[in-house]
């Protein structure tokens, strides 16, 4: 009979399809202390999991566990290889929050290109029409970079050409011909891309090749007045030099959801810089963004332990193939 956890409670529609499966127990964790979360532990054999590390320490506790059902795509706070030699694997929600996170980023720019808090401002101290307004952009006929052409940076750069932009892909990781097909045009370098982009999204993983790769010199490779958007994971941008070039002026916005370290604090110096939209790591939490994930992460544990789990999903697939 598994009995499965949850770090920080679900989708009401998801909980409710979990405990409808027959054999299963649930508990949720709102209390998420270390020795609460000991006490759980001891007799789970599944969790899903928000924010909260899973490394040696959390798996010292728990003796059971059999699968670790991430809810959404990155994993930073997942120590995959100590998983790994516990062969336990690791899901993630890879088509849930696509949609979400995507219209997120166009939001963004939005904002930045059309100054809404600014005008926003404006009306409610009751000056009106070109009373002290923000310069504004359409998107249309600017050309747009986006870095990482997985499902989420797919969808946003389709959005971003059905608002007129041109489009601009980065990513050795996708055939030329691939970003060709679909439409766009392709940078055979990160160089090539930054100097014709008048806006620069983000949408890659965090890993050992490219954390903090969003430094001082990527930043000066960027067009004079340029934007930047970043809704993938913070630990992709140093703080300090997109803070610099905000406030010298070399950065013209920058629309942010992720940070280095989050929840943000105080020192962070991206709260004084200029002309910064920020959100808190909220791109995905839409009603039906958290309905879609959540449901994901309830089908890979039941599919997991019915011997059926979808290989997509899985990140670590060697333990699947491992333990069959």
């Amino acid at each position: 009979m598994p009995h499965v956890v949850l770090l920080r409670s679900l989708h009401p529609d998801a909980t409710a399809a979990l405990e409808a499966e027959p054999g299963f127990t649930v508990e949720t964790l709102h209390d998420t202390s270390r020795e609460n979360m000991a006490r759980a532990m001891a007799t789970a054999d599944a969790i899903i999991v928000r924010a909260t590390p899973i490394n040696a320490d959390f798996l010292s506790f728990s003796p059971k566990l059999a699968i670790v059902a991430r809810h959404g795509v990155g994993y930073d706070q997942v120590d995959v290889p100590e998983l790994t030699k516990r062969g336990i694997p690791l899901t993630v929600t890879a088509d849930a929050n696509a949609l979400s996170v995507a219209e997120h980023a166009m939001m963004l720019m939005l904002n930045i290109a059309r100054g809404t808090q600014a005008y926003d401002a404006n009306t409610r101290a009751l000056k009106w029409s070109n009373t002290d307004a923000p310069v504004t952009w359409d998107l249309s006929g600017m050309t747009l970079l986006v870095v990482g052409f997985g499902r989420i940076g797919g969808r946003v750069s389709r959005l971003a050409a059905a608002f007129g932009m041109d489009v601009l892909v980065c990513d050795p990781n996708v055939p030329m011909n691939t970003v060709k097909g679909a439409g766009f045009r392709y940078a055979k370098t990160l160089a090539e891309g930054l100097a014709q982009a008048d806006w620069v999204t983000m949408h890659c993983p965090s890993n050992a090749e490219n954390r903090g790769m969003v430094n001082a010199e990527f930043l000066a490779g960027m067009k004079p007045g340029s934007r930047f958007i970043n809704t993938a994971r913070g630990t992709l941008v140093q703080e300090a030099p997109l803070a610099a070039a905000l406030g010298n002026g070399h950065i013209g916005a920058a629309g942010l959801d992720v940070f280095w370290d989050e929840p943000m604090s105080q020192d962070n110096p991206l709260l004084k810089a200029p002309n910064v939209v920020m959100t808190p790591h909220s791109a995905a939490a839409t009603q039906q963004g958290l309905r879609r994930m959540g449901l994901s992460c309830v089908d890979s544990i039941v599919r997991h332990f019915k011997g059926e789990i979808d290989m997509d999903m899985v990140i670590n697939k060697e333990v699947i193939r491992s333990n069959r």
